[in-house]
């Protein structure tokens, strides 16, 4: 197990601020806000230390093999279970599995950013679904959607029942008060919330907006490295994990859940993030994609975008991912006799792409940050006619590509877009005609 870290004194408080971080991914963590709580030589003694109760949170089964066994204890002001009943709410613009709105078209998408509201909105009223596949009920496939906030969330709580979710900040730092203490991610991280783990989120600037990815499958991981070697892409050790820090707060408050498809929301008369201490590895986490080491050619051809992997959640067939988590950083190009942006391609696997700033090397125009792209299986997409004339008469001297940083959600299943999605003006209904320009240049078969 990792050494305690404790949070300072005074982190016991809705208005505290202050946080610390332990570093690793998939660690044994420990921490208290208050010395002495975490029980020595045991989980669940008779009376915990400070009249508090202790929990276990189980992410994955009990029997799950140990490498992969993630729980966590917690030992709280109050349990969990005290709260009044759940009632349904209504969902607002988010949407869950099926996913079966409207028909899934194969064409290639993009929409322009979604704006930032007038009226006030906080964190869970401003997720509108854009994308998703698979069944929440048999833990495959994924939602996608995009937040836009402009309030921070100060009575109620939200918590996930159905998958994790990989937050990606596009615009405004949030803030991130989870039971097991506070995470900050700005634009340029990502944080991941695991499944049933109750969190409120503030804002840090006066609006923000992001991409969520629900992960419905097996948790995020990071990606075997095979012959890559022992180090390389994302490090265990840049991954961030909070201390302990816990509310002790009474009050009107509500707790917003997404189980089985829909939200619900329930009563409750306290904070539940009253966690004075806990230790495990069911963990939220973030990481700085600035830590990301870029694997590259250095001699010629364009490398597959697994290179660039992140996080995986794989499924039951091998080398298929449920989830795969692919960044595009700034990095160097030095292949030789090669096309170096992305090359014209149609895949198995539907990819979801965003852009979190700068401009994307593969288009020239219309892909702006915030905005979004979605290729689905086997529809042909790659660079639009000017990329293409530019780099088949560039000079391949070694260039750097800087102050870009664009994602990809990828996903063995349909990325079957909602209602909202196909019917929004922000869909670019003229995206076809980037690649129109695409004329024929066979010059005859010699011989």
């Amino acid at each position: 197990m990792a050494s305690t870290k404790a949070a300072k004194p005074g982190t016991n408080t809705h208005k505290a601020t202050k946080f610390g971080y332990q570093s690793g991914f998939g660690n044994e963590f420990a921490s208290e806000a208050v010395a002495g709580t975490l029980p020595r030589g045991q989980n669940s003694p008779q009376k915990v230390a400070h009249g508090l109760y202790a929990e276990q949170l189980s992410g994955t089964p009990f029997t799950a093999p140990r490498v992969a066994n993630r729980r966590t204890w917690l030992y709280r002001i109050r349990p969990s279970v005290a709260h009044k009943p759940f009632e349904p709410i209504e969902p607002g613009k988010l949407r869950s599995a099926p996913f079966d709105e409207v028909p899934a078209p194969p064409n290639q998408l993009r929409w322009a950013p979604i704006p930032i509201p007038s009226e006030r909105t906080d964190f869970v009223d401003g997720m509108t679904t854009m994308a998703g596949n698979g069944n929440t009920h048999t833990h495959s496939g994924v939602g996608i959607h995009v937040y836009v906030a402009n309030a921070s969330m100060t009575d109620r709580f939200f918590y996930n029942a159905d998958g994790e979710m990989l937050i990606v900040p596009q615009m405004g730092r949030l803030l991130l008060r989870t039971e097991m203490g506070i995470l900050e991610a700005a634009p340029g991280e990502i944080a991941v919330i695991q499944r049933g783990i109750r969190f409120r989120v503030e804002l840090l600037d006066k609006a923000a907006r992001g991409y969520i990815c629900e992960n419905y499958g097996a948790l995020l991981r990071l990606p075997d490295l095979g012959p890559i070697g022992a180090n390389g892409l994302a490090n265990p050790r840049d991954f961030l994990a909070p201390v302990a820090a816990f509310e002790d707060r009474d009050g009107d408050y509500r707790i917003v859940a997404k189980f089985q498809d829909r939200l619900w929301q329930a009563a409750i008369d306290h904070s539940p993030l009253n966690v004075v201490a806990w230790h495990g590895n069911y963990v939220p986490y973030k990481y700085d994609l600035a830590s990301f080491n870029c694997i590259n050619t250095v001699s010629f051809d364009h490398p597959d975008p697994s290179i660039y992997t992140v996080l995986t959640a794989p499924s039951e067939i091998a080398g298929t991912a449920n989830l795969d988590f692919v960044i595009f950083p700034p990095r160097w190009m030095v292949a030789e006799h090669t096309f170096r942006p992305p090359w014209f391609h149609r895949n198995f696997m539907s990819e979801f792409m965003g852009l979190i700033y700068g401009e994307y090397d593969a288009k020239a125009e219309g892909f702006v940050p915030g905005g979004a792209s979605l290729h689905n299986c086997m529809a042909g997409h790659g660079p639009d006619t000017e990329t293409f004339e530019k780099a088949s008469n560039a000079e391949l001297k070694p260039v750097v590509i800087k102050d870009t940083l664009a994602f990809m959600f990828e996903t063995r299943f349909v990325c079957r877009p909602t209602r909202f999605a196909l019917e929004t003006s922000e869909l670019d209904r003229q995206y076809f005609e980037c690649w129109q320009g695409l004329r024929k240049k066979f010059d005859g078969a010699e011989g």
